[in-house]
């Protein structure tokens, strides 16, 4: 583009012609039509705010968005509004580039040049006469009044504003946005720190923002970028990048750049990082820059951690402001994210994290030191042992490592698959482990908590090299924690049968006292016999220890390590149980089992010992089977405290959260509750993979996660798409997670519950053969009474209930009793109807009466609720004759009432404005019972952006309550 100069008052100045017009981005241009339409949504609005640090795209996006609304008609001929075209009709907007040092006079002259320009140059124009510098009261008025007065409003776009030296200079500017009456709609880019009234404008809905979540390249923006630059990756190697870079667009195109000609570019991706040349540049120039040093020996000190809160970022700075600072660095700068999290906690980005990280490497070794000691110290008062274990290694603080370990070995496994970064500590010297081999241990805790299994199972053998000399009573403990290391490497490792192995011979070092003979057990909880023989070389079994109480005697506490034992055999006896009990249930959830009863005494015993981090587990995992077992109140308590355990240690626990979400959809499916369901559902994904979400015609579902939650969720989700009217994608639903389920004995009763959700969906839709063929080799004696319940349901639809009721099982008798509650109260109901079909009607109410009993217990209503019309029948009949139940199935007649017409089939309307992709997303958690804030935590973005999205989905679907929204969504089937 030539750059020339622009017409401006006579006797002023020129003006570049460059900054009234914007720059043309470079190639190639990926197009990004998300951000397109929020630009388009956004500008029919005051104000929309464009923010991120360098490098996010703001000016390349903008510059795009202009230049495709300049060459577009105006909306007012086009049939349609497409991505890029203005919302309001008028001229093309106007640009103006801000530049550094751009005092009031500078930003006016320019302001009034392209105000001229986009309201035109006749000489009657109400806005020509204003002035080139900064307006006078009596001036803005008369602007005011000339904009007011347009027919059309004036789109303004002004880029890089934070350069503005003059704040003062803006002042003119909100008093026209208070004073236009509408034509003046402004969109701003900017890094940070605007001297806008930006909190005026959010208070008052006149505030559309998009931020660094937004701007972030998704992972078919990143390979449509890869292949734009002739650098085509694979899924894998393109989801990598885009984690790696966190979506920074200037990092992806340097990346992408750097790609071409690479003969092994996937290699290359997994070695790229923020110290790469050319990313170190770039941070340095246009981030770090106009950083004040305190600041970024700050960021660069707290880059010893992952996330830094105030008072970890005090211990290592020793500033007293450390926690405002923070908080600047955040808001003003753009340079940390602050997570939902009270106190906050803050996160660098991954690149930044590298390159900060790197300098902190050059710091004098005694420096390095240092920090990873205080940090060590600081986290080992905090309660996070893991994270003071590694820096304690990282410090050379082998007594605080030995010392960290041996007190809270139940908490040093990982029981999630969050990645853990940082470089390895060195290993402890020789003569350090000879006087002291618990330490090896800890450092076998640490690589096993990083996922470095050769490196943990190396320490081990360290360990075992000096085991011998340890006195006996330190010896059995040494050797208890050992045996609890290789379970944890066995477990992470997948060795199933090595898992059990190692947790008999863990169960056999339990003290004596805590066993109710007082003598040690020879066999333990695990089912499968094991063994005694420890797989380190050198360790000698841990049966072979003197027989008696395992814990030390008098006089330990003079250890030659002056390591005290760390707990009383109680304490230890409980953690022993917490922590096999735990692990033993995740090989069999692996495997497809339900092990409720396993998860609610390792939540017992964690909770016992103290052990919060592996109470979080018991907890999660019980809820969920629990809720599918129908124990519908210990399920959802169980849940919620999960989901109110992990913001208080500071916890990535995404996955233990999930399976709480899940077990909370599973009882409001139950409940009958169906938003609900479908809310906590998404809230599940972690756990689950994108399964479970009602999607009205989606037709598509996945099962990649966690095996069982996964199918769990497919089955809570087949549910709720017959319940919408779509019984054809629960059906497929089912199918994918029975086909996805491990094939081993232990899943016959989860695949069973999935076998029998499918026959009924086949039979709802009139596939009665299907269902029968599904069922063919279920009996009333089978070990999974589901689908001889379901069985005989089929039979009975198929006009058969003599054979129905040889089928159905003995609901009555007392192994039903084990039964899951709501396969109970199906075979309950059925039973019910065929006493109705025989004639007997005293059996009817008695049978009904029975069934209330078990289901009211639990509020149960699902089983009701979406039964067949005889079982609406039945209850209508059972409320006239008198119950004990009146009020709760005078409510269950209502609702069947409700329910009993089927969805309708016609298409859904469309909106004249259709929601976006986020929009829908969090029209989805409207659902739900969460708030704003807690939508916001869910989806890392800030809680302004999810206002945003919320009033734009008022707006869309003519709504002004929440309720509201939802009930409109589901008319249009959105929801």
């Amino acid at each position: 583009m030539r750059v020339g100069t622009a017409p401006g008052l006579p006797g002023e100045p020129p003006l570049l012609a460059s900054r009234l017009t914007p720059a043309v981005p470079p190639e190639p241009v990926v197009a990004r039509p998300r951000l397109l339409r929020r630009l388009d949504e956004g500008s029919a609005g005051p104000v929309t705010l464009v923010t991120a640090p360098a490098g996010w795209g703001k000016t390349t996006l903008l510059a795009t968005w202009v230049r495709l609304a300049a060459a577009t008609p105006e909306a007012g001929s086009a049939p349609d509004v497409g991505v890029g075209q203005a919302v309001a009709p008028g001229p093309a907007p106007a640009w103006v580039s801000v530049e550094a040092g751009d005092d009031g006079d500078r930003l006016w002259a320019y302001l009034a040049a392209a105000l001229r320009t986009a309201t035109g140059a006749a000489d009657d124009n109400p806005v020509a006469p204003l002035p080139a510098g900064p307006p006078r009261p009596d001036q803005l008025e008369l602007l005011a009044a000339g904009l007011a007065a347009l027919e059309r409003p004036v789109l303004l776009v002004l880029d890089d504003l934070h350069r503005v030296a003059d704040p003062a200079a803006l002042t003119g500017l909100e008093f026209l946005l208070r004073h236009c009456e509408g034509r003046l709609h402004l969109v701003v880019g900017a890094r940070a720190g605007l001297p806008l009234a930006v909190h005026r404008l959010r208070l008052a809905g006149e505030l559309t923002e998009i931020g660094p979540d937004e701007l972030a390249f998704t992972d078919d923006e990143v390979a449509d970028l890869l292949t734009a630059h002739g650098a085509p990756l694979p899924a894998t190697a393109v989801r990598r990048l885009r984690t790696r870079t966190g979506g920074w667009p200037a990092a992806l195109r340097i990346a992408a750049l750097a790609l071409r000609g690479r003969p092994d570019p996937e290699r290359w991706v997994g070695q790229f990082g923020g110290d790469q040349p050319e990313i170190a540049g770039y941070l340095r120039e246009e981030v770090l820059a106009a950083v004040d040093p305190a600041d970024r020996d700050l960021l660069r000190r707290t880059a010893l951690a992952e996330t830094v809160c105030a008072d970890l970022a005090e211990a290592l700075t020793g500033r007293a402001d450390a926690g405002q600072a923070l908080a600047d660095l955040a808001e003003v700068g753009g340079l940390l994210r602050r997570e939902d999290s009270r106190p906050p906690w803050y996160r660098c980005d991954p690149l930044l994290a590298d390159l900060l990280r790197a300098e902190l490497a050059r710091l004098p070794g005694d420096e390095l030191r240092e920090l990873h000691e205080r940090a060590a110290d600081w986290y080992a008062g905090d309660g996070r042992p893991a994270d003071g274990l590694r820096h304690a290694l990282a410090a050379g603080r082998w007594d605080l490592a030995g010392d960290l370990f041996v007190a809270h070995w139940p908490e040093l496994t990982r029981y999630d698959d969050e990645p853990v970064s940082g470089p390895t500590p060195p290993s402890p010297p020789p003569d350090v482990l000879r006087a002291d081999p618990e330490v090896a241990l800890a450092c076998a805790a640490e690589r096993a908590y990083v996922g470095d299994l050769p490196a943990a199972s190396g320490h081990l053998r360290d360990a075992a090299a000096y085991a011998d000399a340890l006195p006996v009573p330190r010896r059995d403990r040494f050797l208890r924690m050992a045996t609890a290391l290789e379970l944890t490497v066995a477990r992470l490792a997948g060795d199933r049968a090595e898992v059990r192995a190692s947790a008999a011979r863990l169960l056999r070092t339990r003290p004596a006292a805590s066993t109710p003979t007082g003598v040690a057990p020879a066999t333990s909880e695990p089912a499968t016999s094991a063994p005694a023989t420890s797989t380190s070389p050198g360790i000698a079994p841990a049966a072979s220890a003197p027989a008696g109480p395992v814990s030390p005697g008098p006089g330990s506490a003079g250890l030659a390590s002056g390591r005290p034992t760390a707990h009383p055999p109680s304490t230890d006896d409980a953690d022993l149980r917490a922590f096999t009990g735990t692990a033993l249930g995740l090989v069999e959830l692996a495997c497809g089992a339900l092990p409720a009863g396993r998860f609610v005494r390792a939540r017992e015993a964690a909770r016992e010992a103290g052990r919060p981090r592996t109470e979080l587990v018991g907890a999660s995992r019980s809820a969920l089977l629990l809720a599918v077992r129908g124990d519908l109140h210990a399920a959802e308590r169980a849940a919620r405290d999960a989901l109110g355990m992990p913001p208080c240690r500071g916890w990535s626990c995404r996955l233990d959260c999930s399976y709480a979400y899940l077990a909370l959809a599973v009882v409001a499916l139950h409940r009958d509750q169906p938003e609900e369901a479908g809310a906590n559902l998404a809230l599940a994904a972690q756990a689950t993979g994108p399964v479970g979400t009602v999607e009205a015609g989606s037709g598509s579902s996945s099962t990649a996660g966690e095996p069982v939650a996964a199918a769990l969720a497919a089955w809570c989700g087949a549910h709720l798409h017959r319940d919408a009217g779509d019984p054809a994608t629960g059906q497929r639903m089912l199918v994918r997670a029975r086909e996805s389920l491990p094939d081993e004995p232990s899943a016959a009763e989860l695949s069973g519950l999935l076998r029998a959700a499918e026959a009924e969906i086949r039979a709802w839709r009139g596939d009665l053969d299907g269902a029968r063929t599904l069922l063919a080799d279920a009996t009333a004696d089978a070990a999974t009474p589901a689908l001889a319940v379901a069985l005989a349901r089929v039979q009975l639809r198929a006009g058969d209930p003599a054979a129905a009721g040889r089928t159905l099982p003995d609901w009555q008798a007392p192994p039903a009793d084990a039964w899951p509650l709501p396969v109970r109260l199906d075979a309950g109901l059925l039973d019910a109807v065929l006493a109705d079909r025989s004639g007997d009607v005293r059996r009817v109410g008695r049978t009904l009466e029975q069934v209330l009993d078990l289901a009211g217990a639990q509020g149960c209503r699902r089983v009701f609720t979406r039964a067949d019309p005889s079982v609406r029948d039945l209850l209508a009949a059972h409320l006239d004759a008198g119950t004990a139940h009146f009020p709760l199935v005078s409510d269950l007649v209502r609702q069947v009432e409700q329910s009993a017409t089927p969805p309708s089939a016609e298409p859904a309307r469309s909106l004249d404005e259709p929601l976006t992709e986020r929009e829908l997303t969090i029209l989805r958690y409207l659902q739900s019972i969460l708030s704003n804030v807690e939508i916001a935590a869910e989806l890392s973005l800030s809680v302004n952006t999810v206002k945003t999205h919320v009033r734009n989905i008022y707006r869309k679907l003519g709504a002004t309550r929440r309720r509201e929204a939802v009930r409109r969504a589901r008319e249009l089937r959105l929801i």
